[in-house]
C-alpha cells in the first residue's frame, strides 16, 4: 500500500512546477502543467480543481490564464497538498479517531502508532514546496559531473 496516492504525487509535482514559476507573472496553463509533469490533461484538471477548492492555487481565464500559487511557496507545506487531494494520512485508523477501537486504552501498539503518526505529521507540516525544490536542486547538483570529472 502506498502512503501517497498517484493523484497526490501528481499534485505535489504540479505544485512544485507552479512554485518554480512563482513571481514570473505566475499563471501556468493546465496543458503545460500536464505535459511537464506527464499527467493526462483531464486528470490534471481534476487535481487542480481540488487544489483550487482548498485555496492552494488561484486560476485565471484568458490567453495568459492558468493556475498559480495562492501564496508564497515557502508557506505551502506538503501536508497542505496531501490533505487537499487525498485527505489525512493515517498510520492506522485509530491514530486519527479517538474511540475508533474498543481496545485503544489497552492496546500495546496504540501508543507507538500515535508517536509514528505524530512524527509523520510533523515532517509533512515542516516541508514546504521550497524545501522540495531545494532538495531537488541539491540532488541534481550532486549527480552532475563537474568540469574536473570529465575524462
Amino acid at each position: 500500500m502506498n502512503v501517497l496516492r498517484h493523484n497526490t504525487d501528481y499534485a505535489l509535482r504540479m505544485m512544485c512546477c507552479l512554485a518554480q514559476n512563482y513571481g514570473d507573472n505566475g499563471a501556468v496553463s493546465v496543458r503545460v502543467l500536464a505535459k511537464e509533469e506527464d499527467v493526462s490533461y483531464q486528470y490534471a484538471c481534476k487535481i487542480l480543481q481540488k487544489l483550487h477548492e482548498s485555496g492552494l492555487v488561484e486560476s485565471s481565464m484568458g490567453p495568459k490564464g492558468g493556475y498559480k500559487l495562492s501564496k508564497e511557496p515557502h508557506l505551502i507545506k506538503m501536508l497542505d497538498v496531501i490533505r487537499a487531494v487525498q485527505g489525512d494520512i493515517a498510520v492506522n485508523h485509530c491514530t486519527l479517531e479517538d474511540g475508533y477501537c474498543e481496545r485503544q486504552e489497552s492496546c500495546p501498539l496504540h501508543g507507538q502508532l500515535c508517536m509514528l503518526q505524530t512524527q509523520i505529521d510533523q515532517y509533512l507540516k515542516n516541508v514546504s514546496l521550497v524545501d522540495i525544490l531545494n532538495h531537488q536542486n541539491k540532488s541534481t547538483a550532486l549527480n552532475t559531473p563537474s568540469d574536473g570529472d570529465k575524462n
